[in-house]
């Protein structure tokens, strides 16, 4: 399934409606892969940066999404 967006001049697009759906988040990891832009939903990275903004954890961003790509995929099966 495939969408069209335009970029803003600030460099903004809007996500269409169907997308947002299908995605069911309001984060997305963007990865640009040569000419391609992959959009990612991010559900639950809330916690892991609620622990990192107490201190609690000085976990790397990498280690952060690792964590929260885990879970994604947990709730995926």
């Amino acid at each position: 399934m495939s969408f069209t967006a335009t970029i803003t001049s600030k460099g903004q697009i809007t996500i269409p409606r169907e997308a947002r759906k299908i995605l069911d988040s309001k984060t997305v990891e963007i990865e640009v892969v040569g000419n391609t832009v992959v959009l990612r939903p991010v559900k639950s990275i809330a916690g892991e940066l609620a622990r990192y903004a107490q201190g609690r954890e000085p976990a790397a961003m990498g280690k952060v999404r690792e964590k929260v790509w885990n879970e994604v995929a947990r709730e995926k099966k």
